[in-house]
């Protein structure tokens, strides 16, 4: 079984990330690097133990995790198809079996809202945790006075957590969020269709999906 430890080591996978993240640079996006990465793979490792999926699945998650974004070296536009098949031909060369291969290509390729849809359980995972990662340190711009939309939405949330309740029948984004830069209106202009896809990936995991900002549930 391919190991995600192996591919968080391959040093063409890191220079793919980080010259994937420096296009996004480019274009002004928020930081879509190893921390990102990192954190998105930690959070579907989380949601898939807690909810006792096999040691593989898990594997493949966060595999697919850490690997989702690498089609923002082609472009943003459609990243998610092209950066499936740039994990092809990585995973193939590291020997990863046609079953692995299948299932990491098929959740990365079905990340993106556009395209999106949680078709098993590692695109589920997946989906869950790249939409709930929120944070201030996404933010590249130091300049607050010349925050676009999604710097400030970002800048806002001075901590986020991802929690599955102990019935193990709902699962939770809490947000706390600075007001100075934050309205719920913005947040949901940016993060609706989001929210709404990580319901869909929720369900598809038998979980109801919440949201809480600042204590008040939203979702």
């Amino acid at each position: 079984m391919i190991k995600f430890d192996d591919v968080k080591k391959n040093t063409e996978v890191k220079t793919y990330i980080a010259k994937a993240d420096e296009s996004l640079i480019a274009l002004g996006y928020t930081e879509h690097s190893f921390a990102h990465v990192l954190k998105v793979a930690t959070t579907a490792k989380y949601i898939l133990t807690t909810l006792g999926y096999s040691q593989k699945e898990i594997e493949l998650a966060q595999i697919a995790c850490y690997l989702h974004d690498i089609g923002n070296l082609i472009n943003r536009e459609d990243h998610a198809q092209s950066g499936a098949m740039l994990a092809f031909r990585i995973l193939k060369d590291m020997n990863a079996t046609p079953d692995e291969i299948a299932t990491v290509i098929t959740a990365i390729g079905n990340h993106d809202e556009s395209t999106a849809f949680p078709v098993n359980c590692v695109a589920a995972a997946l989906i869950i945790a790249d939409k709930t990662d929120v944070r201030r340190s996404r933010v590249r711009n130091t300049d607050t006075a010349h925050f676009d939309i999604h710097d400030r939405v970002n800048y806002s949330v001075k901590k986020s957590t991802v929690r599955i309740n102990e019935d193990k029948t709902e699962i939770c984004l809490s947000l706390t969020i600075d007001p100075r830069y934050y309205s719920v209106l913005e947040y949901f202009e940016i993060f609706l269709d989001r929210m709404i896809l990580c319901r869909k990936a929720a369900e598809s995991l038998n979980l109801k999906f919440k949201m809480n900002i600042n204590n008040q549930q939203i979702l």
